[in-house]
């Protein structure tokens, strides 16, 4: 199943950490960036390493882990500590062209002492979150990239980075350039049939904020949403997962096809469906 809701954690907590563990977030990712002041980033890859060991295999949520940019020496201490505890995957921050996630593939091929085959090894997921970043999103499509588990759109890094002094409209969307940079991410993770992950709703105590950017992720085609508290989880799953209403519509279809085999389209509940609706129902009951 595609992960609905993905909880930052972060990694020198170990209440934190504990918490997040049992809760029901599809994936949590203990955090050595953001969440980790300078001073405790050696003890957060000691607490994040001790936390991936004790790991059992398959167990949810699954266990992944932020490194801090590739570009930063402590991007390596990252890899060299947590790599071979085997998260499930890494976050990958500011990341500004494909060719950075080709040349990580190859560091963990070495540490990890695993063939670089699709499936092999830690997977990632890349934060788009730089002007620079959002720039690139066309020459992924001319990169291989088989660890590549998803596209996460990073909206409070790039809002820094582009000097935004405020960062929602009148009704509470995002403004104009991290509306544009929000669909560049969401058309190249559909593009490249990966994850599509929204930005985090920073305001953790406001559920309506919450529950109206879920429901326009969820609307628009996001598959999941990123987490920075417990609380936010509920919200967040209930907005990623189909209703019963909509498996029952998509299952309704999908028998219509059934009964009127080899017809390119059929009239379903007074509107005319063809195979594009075929593919999304089947999608959608897949997941």
């Amino acid at each position: 199943m595609r992960p609905r809701s993905l909880l930052f954690v972060p990694a020198d907590s170990e209440r934190k950490v504990a918490r997040a563990l049992s809760s029901s977030a599809d994936l949590v990712i203990l955090d050595l960036q953001d969440g980790v002041a300078a001073a405790g980033k050696a003890a957060a890859r000691v607490n994040a390493r001790t936390v991936l060991q004790a790991a059992h295999p398959g167990r949810c949520p699954q266990l992944w882990v932020r490194i801090n940019a590739l570009s930063t020496a402590e991007a390596r201490l990252d890899l060299a500590a947590t790599v071979p505890a085997k998260p499930f995957g890494l976050v990958v921050p500011w990341v500004e062209h494909p060719e950075e996630l080709v040349r990580l593939s190859e560091e963990l091929r070495a540490l990890e002492g695993a063939p670089n085959r699709p499936g092999a090894g830690a997977r990632l997921m890349a934060l788009l979150e730089t002007p620079r970043g959002i720039l690139s999103v066309p020459q992924y499509l001319s990169v291989a990239l088989p660890r590549l588990l998803g596209i996460i759109f990073g909206a409070e890094d790039l809002a820094g980075s582009l000097g935004l002094q405020v960062m929602r409209s009148a009704d509470g969307d995002w403004c104009a350039p991290l509306q544009s940079a929000r669909a560049q991410c969401l058309l190249l993770a559909h593009a490249l049939a990966v994850d599509a992950i929204d930005a985090v709703t920073t305001q953790f105590k406001d559920a309506e904020l919450l529950r109206a950017d879920c429901a326009r992720a969820a609307a628009m085609g996001f598959t999941g949403k990123l987490a920075i508290h417990p609380d936010q989880l509920d919200i967040i799953n209930a907005a990623f997962t189909p209703t019963a209403d909509t498996v029952a519509q998509a299952r309704r279809l999908l028998a219509a096809f059934e009964a009127q085999p080899g017809a390119g389209a059929v009239s379903l509940d007074g509107a005319m469906v063809d195979q594009v609706h075929v593919r999304a129902a089947q999608r959608l009951l897949s997941e």
